[in-house]
């Protein structure tokens, strides 16, 4: 490989084993509070987390995006950052301090009020950590996120099992994020030498924000739509509503932060660096959504197809109402690769503009959905993301027929062995559960099975995301490539290989 394409591998190897590692300890820390806390807990937390993820969105400013996109940012762009990402979120702290006594009163929970105040401290930290992470994804420096975000999540996990076994109830959730975030932002900032300089430029704030406002706008429109759909949950519907489906969110959630974020965090820079070369860009948006969508779906197949086992052994029998909404959340996460592909191919060539008008245009659907199930049940608003999925990720793809040349037909075109393979493994392990075996040994069967249908048939048909991971591992660490792999790791890493016809692409 040479440095550049080594590069790209390494750090993404680093971002997946953090995201794994800190996943691992946070669903494991889960599983245990799960077994200690009653589900009304989490809804009520889940309230609150409505309100700060927002406000959240306000700490960047679409500026972290900026200046990864801004390919000659320099000391006076990322120090101009940082200290109007801390006067921003010191303000928008103080409008959360004022503003929850109402909040509570209009969910007419009192106890809101300062679990509002507290958790909203959360704003402060990101304020702090914001820049060290674009810098850190900018330079490319993944291997930081890997000690700073493992070391938060593990003091986060030992304080969190802790206060919920001595009973501190909803509070031990409280202060298990507060701490991991806490913790997260000091290893980072020892780790990551950079320091904020004294230096600040309106101009270059408002060179920024031309590019950054659009990504804060879109932001707002997607979070905003998520939380709006859990706020609604929590009003009409009860605490223990919320927390079932939040629930059935958190399982696929996991191993779609795993593998897109992953993906996410390291393509984005990298297509920056190349905007110029837009043959490249779309080579490395399609390598992109194969690499993701042959990892991501037979993992949701398999946890949807194995969901009620899942939950009964991992939760126990209080918590299999979530099981419904965790399938839904499987089916709408499988296509997530084409999303995140798609989006940012868009930013990396300096779209934003494109990027907001895409998401108002999917955010105006989605709120029909919305407000045409959300007094039928909460169920049929969990159905409602099914037909938003497909239709997104339609949208998604439109603008790169034309920018990249790789429109939605041929995007689904390379999705297809992944889909098929899938189907194909799911059915064959859903099969098992008829056998009425113990909850265990159903899993036992499930995964060894599941897994050998996947890797045999993708070896059998050759499909080619299959066939360029294993030589790309065998590349990284120094092996012999695969002997009838024609491309060389060194093109592959970066390319579509669009050159190589394989059975995936016939």
């Amino acid at each position: 490989m040479n440095n550049r394409q080594k590069s790209i591998t390494s750090n993404f190897i680093w971002r997946f084993l953090e995201r794994i590692g800190a996943q691992g300890v946070t669903f494991i820390v889960s599983v245990v509070l799960a077994r200690i806390l009653d589900p009304a807990v989490y809804g009520t937390v889940a309230i609150v987390t409505v309100f700060t993820a927002i406000m959240q969105v306000f700490v960047d400013s679409g500026m972290g995006n900026a200046l990864i996109q801004k390919n000659d940012a320099d000391e006076v762009d990322f120090s101009s950052v940082f200290y109007f990402n801390l006067m921003m979120s010191a303000l928008l702290y103080i409008a959360m301090f004022f503003v929850a006594p109402y909040i509570a009163l209009f969910y007419e929970m009192p106890e809101l009020t300062k679990l509002i105040r507290v958790m909203s401290l959360v704003l402060i930290i990101a304020g702090v950590k914001n820049v060290q992470q674009a810098y850190v994804s900018k330079q490319m420096l993944f291997k930081k996120f890997f000690f700073s975000t493992l070391g938060g999540t593990i003091g986060a996990a030992i304080v969190g099992i802790w206060m919920a076994g001595k009973g501190y109830g909803v509070w031990a959730l409280v202060v298990q994020g507060l701490f991991n975030s806490l913790v997260d932002t000091i290893i980072l900032w020892i780790t990551v030498k950079w320091r904020p300089k004294r230096l600040f430029s309106i101009q270059r704030l408002k060179n920024l924000f031309g590019f950054g406002w659009k990504l804060l706008a879109s932001a707002l429109l997607n979070t905003g739509y998520r939380e709006v759909r859990q706020l609604i949950i929590g009003k009409i519907y009860t605490s223990d509503d919320l927390a079932f489906y939040n629930r059935g969110n958190q399982f696929p959630h996991l191993i779609v932060t795993n593998i897109n974020t992953s993906m996410d965090s390291v393509l984005f820079p990298s297509m920056a660096k190349e905007q110029d070369d837009r043959e490249l860009v779309r080579d490395m948006t399609r390598r992109a959504i194969k690499i993701s969508s042959f990892l991501m779906m037979p993992l949701m197949m398999g946890l949807a197809v194995c969901a009620e086992p899942i939950v009964r052994i991992v939760l126990t029998e209080k918590w299999l109402s979530c099981v419904f909404f965790l399938r839904i959340f499987c089916f709408t996460y499988a296509f997530f690769p084409i999303h995140t592909a798609n989006l940012n191919a868009i930013k990396a060539m300096g779209r934003s503009d494109l990027f907001l008008k895409l998401e108002i245009v999917k955010k105006l659907f989605e709120l029909g959905l919305l407000l045409a199930t959300m007094f039928i049940s909460v169920e049929a608003m969990a159905l409602s993301l099914l037909p938003a999925t497909f239709l997104g990720q339609a949208i998604n793809a439109w603008p790169n027929r034309k920018i990249l040349n790789y429109g939605y037909g041929e995007q689904l075109k390379d999705l297809l062995p992944q889909m098929m393979l899938s189907c194909v493994m799911g059915g064959m392990v859903y099969g098992i559960s008829f056998l009425h075996l113990s909850d265990w040994v159903t899993l036992l069967l499930q995964i060894p099975v599941g897994i050998a249908i996947y890797v045999s048939a993708s070896m059998i048909f050759h499909v080619d995301s299959f066939e360029f991971l294993v030589s790309a591992a065998k590349g990284y660490f120094g092996k012999t490539n695969i002997g009838n792999v024609k491309h060389s790791v060194d093109k592959r890493i970066m390319k579509g290989d669009t050159d190589h016809e394989t059975t995936e692409n016939r």
